[in-house]
């Protein structure tokens, strides 16, 4: 945040108050081809991301589970089955029109019924205090208004010894990389959106966020400040991606 008032919706300040709504627009009208799309702009590479998500997660079953931000259900599918009958799974998002794409997903997917839904503001999230074996936010914080707020409340309902998974677009290890990165992200991506979506602007946004979005060490550091140990990041395609995990004592 620059102040107390405004904050960064891609490279432009906005009024706080003003960010949430924003970014709900952006999402509202990218949702039903939202799958699509991030295959093309990753050419499936994502599948791979959130592969090594649920492995580094290591979840068992009986436990429970909270995928923020988890918009069509990809982790949330795989956390399922793995929880089996005896655990709980919690799709959670701020965005309806997400959340009813995800529903629409994973019921059609037979899985539906295992899954709750809860609309929800990671900043506050409402649940109790030390509620969940595990939790994830797959390629949402960056869209956050206040990240050190949202990182507070996701320790707050860990259990002790739970763990948080954060996967989320970071900064390129490789100079050279990082300037086709930027190339593909600005010129090609757009068009991309305009021709799936015709929602041009929605994915330029989307390429703004990234870069505005802390840094592989930054984002280590407000983890720890916000209460978890043990924090650590696996880099993967080059620093495009980044998995963050940290554990709270």
């Amino acid at each position: 945040m620059d102040d107390k008032r405004t904050t960064h919706f891609g490279f432009q300040n906005v009024p706080v108050e003003e960010k949430a709504s924003r970014v709900a627009n952006v999402f509202h009208s990218v949702a039903q081809r939202y799958d699509l799309m991030n295959d093309l702009m990753s050419m499936g590479i994502h599948r791979l991301w959130k592969k090594l998500t649920i492995e580094k997660a290591a979840v068992r079953p009986g436990q429970t589970i909270l995928d923020i931000a988890g918009g069509t259900g990809d982790l949330t599918a795989k956390f399922a089955k793995k929880v089996g009958p005896t655990g709980r799974v919690v799709l959670a998002d701020i965005n309806a029109s997400m959340l009813n794409v995800g529903r629409d997903k994973l019921m059609n997917m037979g899985i539906g019924h295992e899954v709750e839904y809860v609309q929800a503001n990671a900043e506050s999230l409402p649940f109790p205090d030390n509620t969940f074996d595990r939790i994830t936010i797959a390629f949402g914080l960056r869209n956050v208004t206040d990240k050190d707020k949202a990182l507070r409340s996701m320790a707050r309902v860990l259990k002790p010894g739970g763990r948080l998974l954060v996967l989320e677009f970071s900064k390129p290890t490789n100079p050279l990389f990082e300037k086709i990165y930027d190339q593909y992200s600005f010129q090609i991506l757009p068009r991309i959106g305009r021709l799936i979506t015709q929602d041009a602007d929605s994915y330029r946004y989307l390429a703004e966020s990234i870069r505005m979005h802390p840094d592989q060490e930054t984002l280590k550091g407000m983890m720890e400040q916000a209460g978890l140990d043990r924090v650590e990041y696996t880099n993967m395609t080059n620093g495009i991606v980044a998995l963050h995990t940290g554990i709270k004592f």
